[in-house]
């Protein structure tokens, strides 16, 4: 699969990547899959609602049983009543976790950076440094190869880098074993260095 290199001044040629990883057919029923996988996986269980018994009730019977012509009622805390327990209530400990196999993990990021390369939204860059932790510098370095909304995936992160672009709100920058399937459809565009692009194959080859 040829992938777009660019150089300093956003002028572009092709680099030769794997077939494997950035030439896959698209599953988009994996891909779905492992999106919302990786976003339930996120969720913490840290609601939490009261059942009837743990209202703070009387359980004294509200009115007699018959005789009155209203609906018969047993105590004040049941779910049927305003400010009663719920009767499914959330938990703590409710568990949202999503099980997806490694094989179809790897699989569907295939699909994703294959896709994105086949829509022209993957660069390639011999490396991404900065010569200082300046934001200036790393907004009219993206300016210049022409991308605003962009995942920079380096084989390691330079603190320069990390604290230059770390402000700007369209921009993140990860190593390979942290791209997710969200930030890679999440952003426009995808920059790689040749180093990460190595490591990216090492991984899902």
């Amino acid at each position: 699969m040829e992938l777009k290199l660019l150089n300093d001044q956003g002028q572009a040629s092709t680099f030769a990547a794997s077939d494997v990883v950035f030439g896959r057919e698209f599953n988009e029923a994996l891909v779905h899959q492992i999106v919302v996988a990786y976003q339930a996986n996120a969720r913490s269980a840290n609601s939490k609602q009261k059942t009837r018994a743990e209202v703070s009730y009387s359980t004294r019977k509200p009115w007699r049983q018959k005789g009155t012509g209203r609906a018969r009622a047993g105590m004040a805390s049941s779910p049927l009543w305003r400010g009663g327990g719920r009767t499914f209530p959330n938990s703590p400990d409710q568990n949202y976790s999503h099980k997806v196999n490694k094989k179809m993990y790897r699989a569907g990021l295939q699909s994703i950076f294959s896709q994105l390369a086949r829509e022209g939204r993957i660069s390639v860059v011999e490396s991404f440094n900065l010569d200082a932790p300046k934001t200036k510098l790393a907004a009219t370095k993206l300016k210049d190869l022409g991308l605003e909304s962009v995942l920079i995936i380096t084989d390691s992160i330079d603190e320069n880098v990390y604290l230059a672009t770390r402000n700007l709100p369209h921009v993140a920058v990860v190593e390979p074993r942290d791209a997710d399937p969200l930030s890679l459809i999440h952003y426009k565009n995808v920059l790689i260095t040749k180093a990460a692009v190595a490591q990216i194959e090492e991984m899902l080859g």
